[in-house]
């Protein structure tokens, strides 16, 4: 019998033994019943979904793992006497029965009565139910909205005069409150808000959402209700007269930099309508502080450039320490701006240890970094990084070297600001545009060749203002592959032997110039730096970038040379071309605070045309893997039907210009930082064009949905708070790859052949 069927057998008999466990009875004191069932049911089915009223349950029964009470089965191994340290040890790492709470039962009652209250339902009405069979017992609430009230007439009193003109004619078609809708509270807070907002942003610095009171009038016998807003007077304390709310203008605005002691003596500059007060060095260039600061002399006060200002200084990694000041003239409307700003240290040194194991050949890598935070004193973020690997390969007959080396230098200039023409500066402070300047060297020696890759690149990044939408442009990026030297061996063996020429293999072991411009979109429904995970949100990514037309223009016009594969040469070297886009969806929903499931999609074109025939290796796509079709290990997939023999270069073969990937993931938070997930994958990869070397990975619209690969699993995560750590199991279910019985892995299973496990840092999506 096979190692993996013994460890079968004995999960399913601690399985048994958890399901088998005595009952959960004798864990029950007399006169209580543990709440084995929750439901929550509604007259009107939108009400309900609309209001999540299932949310408001203050007690739910025992968590499950997949739909079992396993943290209960587990308490249950503990048994009753609590003087044994197993006893305490089993108890510690379950979980105890839930006891009906008569007390959560009565405050979940009035939740939802008082959401529903907020909503517009006034009279709504909640009714629990108990079922009891012996020491169980199960919970209804059934709710009964009833009639929702709607607004019948809205009377505004504004006691300030200033303001009255604005609220009650020039801004009644922007209110929220409108005859016939629903009353609801939320509307009353956002009518309040959206004022108070409005006021803020355009001078009245003083003026709160507290100035703002509403009362409400029933008539008898009607659910129609006349809601009247009154606007305050301006009393900063009960004891002051209230007073017009007053529209102030900024002032002066100074900006203190490193200044620690306001006792010290201080070094002054006056730049441009703007003051700047330091001790010994001014550490910023003056426009940077001006230019990410959108509190402005002789501008009204508004609120929402206050704020931003504070999160435009926050950005900037020169800066470790921001804040705002402001002071009122006394007897006036003028607000003065003091800007506080201290410099982060603008070294530092990182210095990294890997350890590698590439199937079997062990190995090791070096690596340490430079950062300068403040290269010209602009916030310029400039990092330059070196890097040393070396592996032990073995089981390479007919090499002369048995180890393999890697050096890599790179440096990233950054600069905190869109620098292209004719776009403002103001317009990349706004939407915290950055450009980036890179340069990037590696250098590889293998037994089988020697390679060098020279990357430069200039791109830019910004996002929009609600911070939901990211977008990234690579204006230019050119990578140089120079392959200076290859091994007799293995071009008499795999690029030139008779019968075994790889046109892929041989076209990636060749010299290449890639001239890239791409453009990426990214959208997350909660914010860019939202974690949607477990709950109702969604992000959308797309993708599209193109190599080499501009030189094939240029050269075509220039009658350019051509190689001996008819390519045309920029400096005597082939330049790819070709078109690639990609499309990715996620999409979370959210059943409980412990269960969620989540949805993946993606999908990926890369065409090859004109100076090019097929993709180069760097943007052809693979299967299988951690963030793939997790029953396949890494680049084991496809294309198509395509089923590799050539171990050695079955890593170039199995890849495509056409990929299709498909998930769904059930997740279960488990205990403590652990969750759980069940997963079904589905995707493979195919090619455009037919290649011989790549038989049955051609595209085909009438047959590639025979194609596709289907694995499942579970998974394991643990969250360290500032990653998660990840551990995936999937198992094949259909393989493309056979035909007959080797077809459906889900029925004719071999697990050294079908399981793939997988660790990886991060999500899958």
């Amino acid at each position: 019998m096979k190692l993996h069927y013994t460890y079968i057998y004995v999960i399913i008999i601690l399985l048994s033994m958890l399901i088998g466990a005595c009952s959960v009875e004798k864990y029950i004191p007399e006169g209580e019943h543990m709440l084995t069932g929750v439901a929550v049911t509604c007259d009107d089915e939108e009400v309900m979904k609309t209001y999540r009223l299932g949310d408001y349950v203050t007690q739910q029964t025992n968590s499950k793992w997949f739909g079992a009470r396993v943290p209960l089965k587990i308490y249950m191994l503990s048994g009753t006497d609590t003087t044994k340290r197993s006893c305490r040890f089993w108890r510690k790492l379950g979980e105890a029965p839930v006891l009906y709470d008569s007390v959560k039962s009565e405050r979940t009652k009035n939740d939802i009565e008082q959401v529903l209250n907020n909503a517009g339902y006034m009279k709504a009405e909640v009714e629990e139910f108990k079922m009891v069979k012996g020491k169980k017992m199960n919970v209804l609430y059934n709710v009964h909205p009833k009639e929702r009230y709607t607004i019948r007439n809205i009377h505004r009193i504004v006691e300030d005069r200033g303001l009255r003109h604005f609220i009650m004619v020039e801004d009644t078609t922007n209110s929220l409150l409108k005859t016939g809708l629903p009353f609801e509270v939320t509307a009353l807070n956002g009518e309040r808000n959206r004022i108070a907002a409005h006021l803020r942003n355009n001078g009245y610095y003083k003026f709160t959402k507290d100035d703002i009171r509403f009362s409400a009038d029933t008539a008898r016998n009607s659910t129609e209700v006349d809601v009247q807003m009154r606007v305050k007077l301006q009393q900063d304390n009960g004891r002051t007269e209230a007073t017009e709310h007053k529209q102030y203008t900024i002032g002066t605005v100074k900006f203190l930099t490193d200044v620690t002691n306001p006792n010290e003596p201080t070094d002054s500059i006056h730049y441009k309508g703007y003051d700047f007060l330091y001790q010994e060095n001014l550490h910023f260039r003056k426009r940077l502080l001006i230019s990410h600061s959108l509190v402005r002399p002789d501008e009204l006060y508004n609120d929402n450039h206050y704020r931003r200002t504070y999160t435009n200084y926050a950005r900037l990694g020169a800066i470790s320490f921001s804040n705002i000041n402001l002071t009122e003239r006394p007897g006036s409307d003028t607000l003065d701006c003091n800007i506080i700003v201290n410099h982060a240290r603008p070294h530092s040194f990182g210095f990294d240890v890997e350890a590698t194991n590439s199937a079997g050949d062990l190995g090791a890598a070096l690596s340490t970094s430079y950062q300068n935070k403040n290269l010209f004193r602009g916030s310029e973020s400039f990092t330059f990084k070196i890097r040393g690997a070396y592996e032990a390969i073995t089981g390479l007959e007919g090499y002369d070297g048995n180890n393999y080396v890697e050096l890599g230098a790179e440096s990233t200039l950054g600069f905190p600001m869109l620098l292209f023409p004719y776009v403002k500066r103001e317009w990349g402070t706004e939407h915290n545009a950055s450009s980036e300047i890179a340069l990037q060297y590696n250098l590889q020696n293998r037994p089988e060749f020697q390679r060098r890759v020279l990357t430069a690149a200039w791109r830019y990044r910004w996002n929009n203002t609600n911070q939901r939408v990211q977008h990234r442009f690579d204006l230019l990026e050119v990578n140089y592959v120079y392959m200076p030297w290859i091994s007799k061996t293995f071009k008499e063996q795999y690029l030139d032997s008779l019968g075994r020429t790889n046109a892929i293999l041989k076209y990636n072991y060749e010299n290449l110039l890639i001239t890239k411009m791409g453009y990426t979109y990214s959208y997350n429904s909660l914010g860019a730096r939202e974690q949607t995970y477990g709950k109702n949100a969604y992000t959308v990514r797309f993708n599209i970038e193109t190599s080499g037309n501009v030189l094939n223009a240029i050269t075509r016009l220039a009658n350019g040379k051509r190689n001996s594969a008819g390519q045309y040469t920029f400096c005597e070297t082939a330049f790819a071309q070709y078109v690639r886009g990609d499309f990715d969806y996620s999409k979370s929903i959210r059943i409980d605070k412990n269960n969620s499931v989540a949805f993946h999609g993606a999908i990926g074109i890369a065409y090859p045309y004109g100076n090019s025939d097929q993709l180069p290796f760097e943007k052809r796509y693979f299967a299988g893997g951690a963030n793939s079709v997790r029953g396949w290990s890494v680049r084991s997939l496809g294309p198509g039907t395509y089923n590799g023999k050539d171990k050695g270069i079955n890593f170039l073969n199995q890849s495509g210009d056409i990929k299709l990937d498909l998930s769904l993931e059930y997740r279960a938070q488990l205990f403590w930082k652990f969750s759980g997930a069940a997963f079904v994958d589905a995707g493979n990869i195919w090619t455009i064009r037919e290649y011989k070397d790549q038989p049955g990975g051609e595209f085909r619209f009438g047959t590639f949905w025979k194609e596709i690969a289907l694995s499942y699993g579970i998974g394991l995560r643990m969250d360290a708070n500032f990653f998660i750590v990840r551990f995936d199991a999937g198992m094949k279910a259909i393989d493309p790859a056979y035909t007959g019985r080797k077809h459906y892995p889900i029925l004719h299973h071999d697990f050294d052949r079908d399981f793939a496990f997988h660790f990886a840092v991060g999500l899958p999506f």
